[in-house]
């Protein structure tokens, strides 16, 4: 697959598969693993590894882990913008917008890392995790965006791990249909859709049209 470059500003579709299609998300703290990985290494500045964070940062320990990195976004910033993501038992989708230079790649690069030695050291295990460098391709317009992100969240339905989108719940699905379920959403998407959650809905579990995404977006799909 041609490899696109990472430009500041700009949308992407990312996507990393485990090697030989092997599962690596097993259990429910497996994939809130990542979910934390994904929103701690977002931040501009890490103020230590993300096992000492998670385990013994003081501000872990008294507001949560959440709250701790959203206070540290709040104070410092992030170098990516988290619009969806989604989380399968053998890989990963995550669309985020770059906000500053060559930061994506570092931001995949070390949540996808952190998750091999946290899978690694769980199960005994030595050597990669991950099929070679996750995958990218850009999103160009807001259609194509709104497509992805349906894409990515009907990902365990097509896979039939579940019966609904929002029944699964290692996918931004929920923040976008019930925003206020969740006091510390990783996912962002304010300044990029018109639509309410429950025209978000809608569109998302409308079948009917799903074939037609497909084409519209043959592009930014990667599997």
């Amino acid at each position: 697959m041609r490899k696109y470059p990472l430009v500041t500003g700009s949308i992407y579709h990312l996507m990393s598969k485990s090697i030989a299609g092997y599962q690596i998300f097993n259990q429910p703290a497996d994939y809130q693993y990542l979910i934390r990985a994904l929103r701690y290494f977002s931040l501009r500045t890490q103020p230590s590894k993300f096992s000492y964070f998670l385990k013994r940062d003081p501000r872990v320990q008294k507001e949560g882990f959440e709250a701790a990195v959203q206070g540290l976004a709040e104070e410092e910033g992030s170098t990516v913008q988290v619009i969806a993501y989604c989380i399968m038992p053998t890989h990963v989708h995550v669309v985020t917008k770059q906000l500053d230079t060559d930061k994506i790649s570092s931001f995949m690069n070390k949540t996808l890392n952190t998750y091999t030695r946290y899978f690694n050291i769980k199960h005994n295990r030595l050597g990669p995790l991950w099929a070679g460098r996750f995958k990218n391709v850009p999103v160009k317009t807001t259609e194509q965006l709104l497509h992805v992100v349906r894409y990515i969240h009907l990902n365990p339905t097509s896979a039939a791990l579940t019966a609904t989108p929002e029944k699964w719940p290692y996918s931004s699905y929920r923040e976008y249909i019930s925003p206020q379920t969740s006091d510390y959403p990783l996912t962002h998407t304010a300044d990029l859709f018109e639509m309410t959650p429950e025209q978000h809905k809608t569109f998302t579990e409308d079948q009917q049209d799903y074939q037609r995404e497909l084409a519209i977006i043959k592009h930014q799909i990667l599997e």
